[in-house]
């Protein structure tokens, strides 16, 4: 077999490979970096005594599912991956609170918010240095990414995120 054949054989498999990765990561699952500790302790908490792999801090990484996305399957408590409404190339990572239809009771203000249609309300568990809809109001679900659903990195942090819903939030009316 000449060099060219073999040259030739390794381009069309990892087109072919790329081509399918390209699919999955689109229309199935993809694995998404968290930054920052808003969502600490769920997702990058604060590094202590043995919390580190190998001496070095790492963001956690998840496993971002994408079937809930074919008919806004979501529930309270997800963790969601979304574009950001003030900048559609900054991806950020917070639990729904409310859905549509849900009256919420905001914590720090006292005011009661209804969540529109065809949005939610994102909020990150660490409320001190989290930039979510207590600022920016509910987002729209066409900006959902998918919901994270497993950290995968870093090793001693595999696992299934939990679905945590705070109840006290939501009012009935």
């Amino acid at each position: 077999m000449s060099s060219r054949n073999l040259i030739w054989d390794f381009t069309k498999k990892c087109f072919t490979f790329s081509i399918i990765a390209l699919t999955i990561s689109d229309r199935y699952a993809s694995i998404t970096p968290v930054r920052g500790q808003s969502m600490s302790p769920t997702l990058n908490p604060v590094a202590g005594e043995g919390e580190s792999f190998l001496g070095f801090s790492s963001d956690d990484y998840v496993l971002v599912e994408k079937f809930c996305l074919r008919k806004y399957q979501f529930s309270h408590g997800d963790v969601i991956v979304f574009s950001s409404p003030h900048n559609h190339k900054e991806k950020n990572i917070k639990r729904i609170i409310g859905l549509p239809g849900d009256w919420l009771r905001l914590s720090s203000s006292r005011d009661t918010v209804k969540v529109p249609e065809g949005h939610c309300w994102v909020e990150g568990d660490n409320a001190a240095s989290s930039f979510d809809s207590r600022s920016f109001g509910p987002i729209p679900l066409g900006l959902a990414h998918g919901r994270a659903t497993h950290v995968l990195w870093p090793p001693q942090r595999i696992g299934q995120l939990q679905r945590i819903f705070p109840h006290d939030s939501l009012s009935s009316f």
